[in-house]
């Protein structure tokens, strides 16, 4: 692992090269509702990742839910030049929910990976490891962006870069108004 300190200055980031940016919804909103009682920001995360580069693409993979009050937050995306693709909730018999996007994330990130020099993971899923493993073995420059509370061990360390979410919440996160009252 290869932690940035100043991402605009990394050896590893120069201006030429192209990005995509796959944001694991999921993980990223879980973790920092957990970790920190708050919202991501995501359009400060994909610039952060971006680091001054040409972004080819940015998609957010979201879980939508039949009552579809999520869809402010899919605009707010779009808004920010954040494609998503989204996935329906599955509730299993039993009431067991799932809204996996792991297999997507990476069939995009394998399948777009021709077209782009740096691989930008936002998600600390170590399900991923195999995906850094090959994505690199392709050529690729593959970074990790996220909270290192909830980050695997292992994938920070296989990764090219890691950038801590954590390190500046006043960037990267928004206080949840809802978690505040119940405090």
């Amino acid at each position: 692992m290869k932690l940035s300190l100043n991402k605009k200055n990394h050896p590893l980031k120069h201006p030429d090269q192209r990005v995509g940016v796959f944001i694991d919804v999921q993980n990223m909103y879980y973790s920092a509702k957990n970790l920190f009682g708050a919202k991501v920001n995501f359009g400060n995360i994909v610039r952060e990742a971006t680091a001054g580069r040409k972004l080819i693409r940015a998609i957010a993979y979201v879980v939508r839910t039949e009552t579809k009050e999520e869809q402010p937050f899919f605009d707010a995306l779009y808004n920010l030049g954040i494609e998503t693709k989204e996935r329906p909730l599955q509730i299993f018999y039993g009431g067991e929910k799932k809204a996996d996007w792991d297999v997507g994330i990476t069939v995009d990130a394998i399948r777009l990976s021709p077209s782009i020099d740096a691989v930008v993971l936002v998600s600390g899923d170590g399900d991923y490891i195999p995906l850094v493993e090959y994505l690199q073995n392709q050529g690729k420059q593959v970074e990790i962006v996220a909270f290192a509370g909830t980050t695997s061990g292992r994938l920070q360390e296989v990764a090219d870069d890691f950038i801590d979410l954590g390190k500046e919440k006043n960037k990267f996160l928004i206080p949840d108004r809802k978690f505040l009252k119940k405090n």
